[in-house]
């Protein structure tokens, strides 16, 4: 049930005024009813890359102190997120937001919650420099490494060049492609056809997911349980955290945040932009109010008069789009 994605040399001929790329070597597998693997031309998917790096990903030596690394703040038994409110940074310092997950995150347009960058390539490089996240450089980095042979060697095989940002940067957006998250209860139950693959509580759950009385699925559309849109979901009648304005400067988009995919969530709280909702059942539960009337919320916020019996089967369901073997598999660890 799944197709085998990969960019080889028939790429070069059919982008002939492409630079010359090495064949790509590396196999993923994605879901059959996922979309096709988005992957930039100059940067395309080869084992070497790959291993680059998922060695700068849980190598602390890229933080001003050494003390973290991309992995302290994206668990991999925790669907690549975190269990904090926000990221904690080099000396204790204290983030603005709660760690997104990284589960197919190859498909997100834009990076962060306000989509203000635009590839995964740039924003591989954006924790490395923030204060309140790794607060280093580039040159401090290289400078670490410039007597270790292996990573030279590393560098040298996945892009042919020595140590520099470049490979940094597209290193550490290849390994991050190959999160990819499509094995939970639901998918065997939705498309491979596993009845007994959800209980009767989250089969309950899915009925009301995908009605026309929540309309949970306008913006959580399988497969990906999201839309990429930004919404105001009325969390606070005024923001501390002005969203998607902090790039746009537009007021309406005031308090917009990227709609987050839903897969494996049961594993990443807390939850909202800024982690202040501990649990699935208070997010449910403002959905179910229907936010706090913010003049900018989405209309399709709104009052959803569930019981307290239909609350508990909508978050049995989302438990049910946790990927066991995506958060244990071995090629994506340290």
């Amino acid at each position: 049930m799944t197709r085998a994605v990969t960019c080889v040399g028939l790429l070069l001929l059919l982008f002939a005024s492409c630079e010359k790329e090495e064949a790509v070597e590396a196999v993923m597998n994605v879901p059959s009813w996922f979309p096709e693997l988005p992957v930039p031309e100059g940067n395309l998917l080869t084992s070497e890359r790959i291993a680059l790096g998922r060695r700068l990903f849980y190598d602390p030596l890229l933080s001003s102190d050494s003390s973290i690394s991309c992995a302290s703040c994206h668990i991999q038994s925790l669907g690549f997120a975190e269990a904090r409110q926000v990221s904690i940074g080099v000396e204790g310092r204290a983030g603005q937001r709660n760690a997104p997950s990284l589960g197919n995150v190859a498909y997100v347009p834009a990076l962060n919650a306000d989509g203000g960058i635009p590839t995964l390539e740039l924003q591989a490089q954006a924790p490395i420099f923030a204060h309140e996240e790794m607060d280093f450089t580039i040159a401090g980095f290289l400078g670490r490494i410039a007597d270790d042979a292996t990573y030279t060697a590393q560098f040298q095989a996945a892009y042919g060049r020595e140590p520099d940002a470049f490979g940094i940067s597209r290193g550490l957006a290849s390994f991050q492609r190959t999160f990819i998250s499509g094995n939970s209860r639901f998918d065997r139950f939705e498309y491979m056809n596993e009845a007994s693959a959800l209980t009767e509580a989250e089969q309950r759950g899915r009925e009301l997911f995908f009605s026309s009385a929540t309309q949970c699925s306008a913006c959580h559309a399988p497969p990906l349980f999201t839309t990429f849109e930004y919404a105001n979901i009325g969390l606070y009648e005024s923001y501390a955290d002005s969203g998607r304005a902090r790039i746009t400067h537009l007021p309406q988009d005031n308090g917009k945040f990227r709609v987050p995919s839903l897969r494996n969530i049961a594993l990443t709280g807390p939850y909202m932009h800024d982690g202040s909702m501990p649990t699935l059942n208070e997010v449910v539960a403002h959905f179910n109010a229907g936010g706090v009337g913010h003049p900018f919320q989405d209309a399709r916020i709104r009052p959803l008069q569930l019981t307290p019996q239909q609350v508990d089967d909508l978050v049995a369901f989302l438990g049910a789009l946790t990927d066991d073997a995506f958060i244990t598999d071995p090629d994506l660890g340290p």
